[in-house]
């Protein structure tokens, strides 16, 4: 396994990165039905992922029902006794139950999602924490200093972005060199053969700032796999 700087950060990461998104069988209300893997499966798979190398596992707090993948992983941890074998991904930002203030990325849903993710993944540190989606309801100011403040706390190592407009992430950027704030290491982008929007603007910017970039469905959802062929039905599942 190949090993490289997690962006402009000094940790190492593993050039392969293992996705929790179906860590864990969820019901039918959540929009992981019928494709999450058992908890047994899940340890299987990271068993298997770590004995290859691998020490960078991503993962959500809406993955699964009420932070399931979250909790599959926390039990892994546990089980195994292994917590600083992987740098361990979260994000947040999307739902968490119902009312006004059960979404989005203001100060207030910072500490109350970091202080639950923590307590799902029964870990004291989350090593890269991102949010999931720009909140445009939130000023970035406030995001990032709330994001430092989790940094200087103890309780977060990095943090990261996803799925963010570029004009967004500069903003971001030039309030923590004002303000001298800690600032995002990764943008999480979707980018595939298929999918490749990003290297207009993003992967410039990135790499002119130092980011790294950690792609989502570099697969393209199982398009590029080779499952699926032409006038062919594909395979069930």
């Amino acid at each position: 396994m190949k090993y490289k700087n997690l962006g402009s950060s000094g940790v190492r990461v593993s050039n392969l990165c293992l996705g929790a998104m179906t860590f864990g069988e969820a019901d039918e209300k959540s929009f992981m039905h019928k494709v999450g893997s058992d908890e047994q499966t899940a340890h299987a798979v990271l068993d298997r992922a770590l004995a290859a190398g691998i020490n960078f596992v991503d993962t959500a707090d809406v993955y699964g029902q009420d932070g399931l993948s979250e909790r599959v992983l926390g039990n892994w941890f546990a089980a195994r006794g292994n917590r600083d074998s992987m740098v361990l991904a979260t994000k947040f930002r999307f739902t968490m139950g119902a009312g006004p203030n059960r979404s989005g990325a203001s100060r207030y849903r910072i500490v109350k999602c970091c202080e639950d993710s923590l307590r799902r993944l029964k870990t004291d540190r989350i090593d890269l924490y991102q949010i999931h989606m720009q909140d445009m309801r939130t000023p970035e100011e406030e995001l990032a200093r709330a994001l430092d403040d989790a940094v200087h706390a103890g309780k977060v190592v990095y943090f990261g972005c996803s799925n963010y407009a570029a004009y967004r992430l500069m903003e971001s950027l030039w309030i923590a060199d004002k303000r001298n704030l800690s600032r995002y290491v990764t943008l999480q982008a979707q980018y595939s053969l298929a999918v490749r929007d990003i290297e207009r603007e993003h992967q410039p910017l990135c790499v002119r700032h130092g980011l790294g970039i950690l792609p989502w469905s570099p697969l393209g959802g199982g398009l590029l796999t080779g499952k699926y062929r032409r006038n062919q039905q594909p395979p069930e599942g």
